[in-house]
């Protein structure tokens, strides 16, 4: 065993490692936003399950998907998460001993939990109801262009919506610390940089409501073997760029 990792060990109480306290801060931190999340998700899912009923009703009938008509409010959800991330949890977790690193990676893995298990659901929501609409004799339209055609393409639902979520996440994750760290005027001058995992994701996909905004463009979508790994590029840097601007900062004091 090597002088360095003796260290670790001993910087550590007797029992705990590493990975075990990593665990706890991803549980603190969705312990932390759990009532942000639920009490989005049951508002969310009721509004649009009402709503979408009420407007197709009153058009005529169900022509088209009611879960359709919602996919955009996830994504700046999602934004918003990222942005609570650093303000709501830095001086407490860190306070308590964790280092700056450790909150960071704790962050990017609730992160990418939140955009695998929201786009699990969007999966999961359209699946249903394409079941329900074939056993009523109802047609499935799509009211946003997708990367998919029809919704029993489960691959191509997941990935779409983990990308958009994901690149949504990191860039609050960006904006967030950035106005948290530098104040309101710095951070209003760092938002353009802040939204580029966002944006990166919307122009290599062009999916949802940016690609009604294009078509009259001669702008196309590249093929997904570069959208794909390029919006996990753009990312994973905006977390990492994330942690870089994090990891010099000291506790602000509690205001109050």
């Amino acid at each position: 065993m090597t002088t360095q990792s003796i260290a670790r060990t001993a910087a550590l109480p007797r029992g705990v490692t590493s990975s075990g306290r990593l665990k706890r801060v991803v549980s603190s931190m969705a312990i932390g936003l759990r009532p942000m999340i639920v009490g989005y998700w049951v508002v969310m899912t009721g509004s649009f399950l009402i709503g979408g009923l009420v407007s197709q009703l009153i058009g005529g009938g169900l022509d088209h998907s009611i879960w359709d008509y919602g996919t955009q409010s996830p994504k700046y959800f999602s934004a918003a998460i990222g942005i609570t991330l650093a303000p709501a949890l830095f001086n407490l977790l860190i306070a308590h001993g964790v280092t700056r690193r450790m909150f960071s990676v704790a962050a990017g893995i609730l992160l990418v939990g939140a955009a695998a298990a929201t786009a699990l659901l969007w999966v999961v929501a359209y699946q249903i109801e394409r079941v329900i609409y074939d056993w009523a004799g109802l047609t499935q339209t799509l009211a946003n262009p997708h990367l998919f055609t029809k919704t029993s393409q489960v691959g191509l639902i997941f990935t779409e919506f983990f990308l958009l979520i994901i690149a949504h996440e990191a860039a609050g994750w960006l904006i967030g610390i950035s106005f948290y760290r530098f104040g309101f005027w710095k951070g209003l001058l760092l938002l353009p940089l802040g939204v580029l995992p966002a944006a990166a994701a919307e122009l290599l996909l062009v999916a949802q409501w940016l690609a009604d905004a294009l078509r009259t463009t001669s702008y196309h979508r590249p093929s997904l073997a570069i959208g794909v790994p390029g919006v996990l590029v753009a990312s994973a840097l905006g977390l990492y760029f994330g942690y870089l601007m994090l990891r010099p900062m000291a506790l602000k004091p509690a205001k109050g």
